[in-house]
């Protein structure tokens, strides 16, 4: 099985999902379906949560993220922790997360149509 294109600037990089999954697509499929739910669960519960509470859940988000390769949202949930723990408003850091929270869903849902 060959390696898909690099897609560096894309909402999901697929060499590094293939890299991480050893070119597996089943479990591309679950590391992907993983992603999915735990995203949308931990932003859910980021709203009105105190900030050492959001904090970690965008630490968690970070490291799931930087599993499948949304480097975008390894990014913002990075921003977002800092300003959380600094206590600074985390409004519009949890806005920018979402936003590529979403896109990266976009991207994942046309991926798990190929397969």
């Amino acid at each position: 099985m060959e390696s898909p294109a690099l897609v560096p600037d894309g909402p999901v990089d697929r060499a590094h999902l293939y890299r991480m999954t050893l070119g597996d697509p089943t479990l591309e499929d679950e590391v992907l379906r993983l992603f999915e739910r735990q995203a949308v669960m931990l932003i859910g519960r980021m709203a009105g949560a105190p900030a050492d509470c959001v904090a970690a859940l965008a630490h968690t988000l970070d490291g799931s993220a930087r599993g499948i390769g949304a480097w975008r949202v390894a990014q913002a949930a990075q921003a977002l922790e800092r300003v959380a723990q600094a206590g600074g408003d985390t409004g519009a850091a949890i806005g920018t997360l979402r936003l590529a929270i979403d896109e990266a869903l976009v991207a994942i849902a046309g991926m798990l149509r190929v397969h």
